[in-house]
């Protein structure tokens, strides 16, 4: 009995060293009270993928491995690499944003005073192969700009934003890293919320 209640408090401990956390780097979120919609826009430069320091280097070496696989293969998986962006990710860090902002919404296309610049810093794209898995997570860094003057209101740094399906039938990268949008969004807004009350 004391073996079980010390692998508990160790999966504790351990789940508790990945938590996504959100911290304000610069600014206050003043600027926001009162806004209902933020123009929303993203930022995928610089960005580090897994054990990767460059997204590129991640890129070619995936497409040239799926490449040598299957002809055609890694240059189609390369091509959803980049679509998956404006095709999954995007939409889904707005769905959720949406849905659990309270009183404050975002669109790529709003007329708002604010803006907000999703910059993508790393991304790890986990696996599931079905007995084994590694959630994806990602970090993102949030920064509110004032459109007409282009001064940055707040920056927000966001760490370990995990990307997984519960069920476990997250086979697909994309799907991954598109439910750690999805929990960008919301946790995004509930830090809002909490900001602007």
């Amino acid at each position: 009995m004391r073996k079980i209640g010390l692998f508990f408090l160790m999966q504790v401990f351990v789940l508790g060293l990945y938590a996504q956390k959100i911290e304000v780097t610069s600014g206050t979120f003043d600027f926001l009270k009162g806004q209902k919609e933020l123009k929303v826009s993203y930022d995928y430069s610089n960005m580090s993928v897994g054990k990767f320091d460059k997204e590129e280097d991640y890129v070619a070496e995936k497409a040239a491995d799926y490449n040598s696989k299957e002809a055609g293969k890694g240059d189609k998986w390369k091509e959803a690499w980049v679509a998956d962006r404006a095709g999954r990710y995007e939409p889904k860090f707005e769905l959720l944003f949406n849905e659990n902002g309270k009183g404050i919404s975002c669109k790529q296309s709003a007329n708002a005073e604010y803006e907000m610049i999703v910059h993508t810093t790393f991304v790890e794209p986990g696996f599931n192969v079905g007995v084994m898995r590694k959630p994806a997570y990602l970090n993102a860094e949030i920064k509110f700009v004032n459109i007409s003057t282009g001064k940055e209101e707040a920056l927000l740094a966001v760490k370990n934003c995990p990307g997984r399906d519960a069920a476990g039938f997250d086979f697909d990268t994309g799907y991954r890293i598109e439910e750690g949008y999805a929990k960008l969004g919301k946790s995004t807004a509930a830090f809002l919320n909490k900001k602007l009350k």
